[in-house]
């Protein structure tokens, strides 16, 4: 595979880069999937239902706190529970859910094996940011993980209100890295994250580690995240 040359930033998604769930989703935890059971999300009407709730938090992502969060997702639960009212969910059950949704970070989040081993690497050879979909729980649960500090800057999501791949999240992370966009890389699970970053100017790698990911036209692509270090002068 062509090496990158003249890279001096790095930006890192996170969800299926540097972090996965164990439950195998990011809106239901082991503990979600005991009041939710799997087979039954699958049906037509919690499928609609899902779908619904996502639009709305997505049309509600500019968000400030925590708190915000969970009143969010609290409302999400809450309407996949109505499409399924012989489960016979309570507000105390929602509110379980929710809670471990929100706040839960030693259960429902991993880091895959190579990530300590990849930021050790890269960590003062490049500056190194991060672009990601996400909530404010995010920043606890990176300080729990203890990666936050290997970061020199991040873009998130519910700051600016927009999702990627809205350019505005691409042209917030290169004037915080404070670098020319060919100067800099971007690993994302998504093609379509990465074909926006691609027309930011910024270099995009694919990476395959989640399941079900299949490559993408004119875009590098990596199975783990140490293979970003193949690509680049490390």
């Amino acid at each position: 595979m062509e090496k990158l040359h003249n890279i001096k930033g790095i930006f890192f998604d996170l969800g299926g880069t540097l972090i996965y769930p164990p439950s195998g989703s990011w809106m239901f935890s082991e503990l979600a999937y005991r009041y939710f059971p799997k087979e039954r999300l699958q049906e037509p009407g919690p499928q609609a239902a899902m779908s619904r709730a996502s639009r709305e938090l997505d049309g509600h992502h500019l968000l400030h706190t925590v708190e915000e969060e969970y009143e969010q997702f609290y409302g999400y639960y809450k309407a996949v529970a109505k499409a399924l009212p012989e489960l016979g969910l309570t507000g105390d059950d929602l509110r379980i859910v929710t809670e471990d949704k929100v706040y839960n970070k030693a259960d429902n989040y991993r880091m895959f094996d190579s990530t300590l081993e990849t930021l050790e690497a890269v960590r003062g050879r490049y500056r190194l940011g991060i672009i990601s979909d996400t909530w404010p729980s995010i920043v606890p649960l990176l300080e729990y993980l203890g990666i936050l500090k290997y970061f020199d800057c991040a873009t998130y999501s519910f700051e600016l209100g927009a999702f990627k791949p809205d350019r505005r999240m691409y042209e917030d992370a290169l004037a915080k890295m404070g670098l020319p966009a060919e100067n800099t890389v971007f690993v994302d699970d998504s093609a379509r994250n990465l074909y926006g970053a691609q027309e930011a100017g910024i270099n995009p790698v694919l990476i395959r580690a989640m399941p079900g990911i299949v490559p993408a036209e004119g875009i590098p692509d990596i199975d783990r995240i140490s293979g970003i270090l193949g690509l680049l002068d490390v």
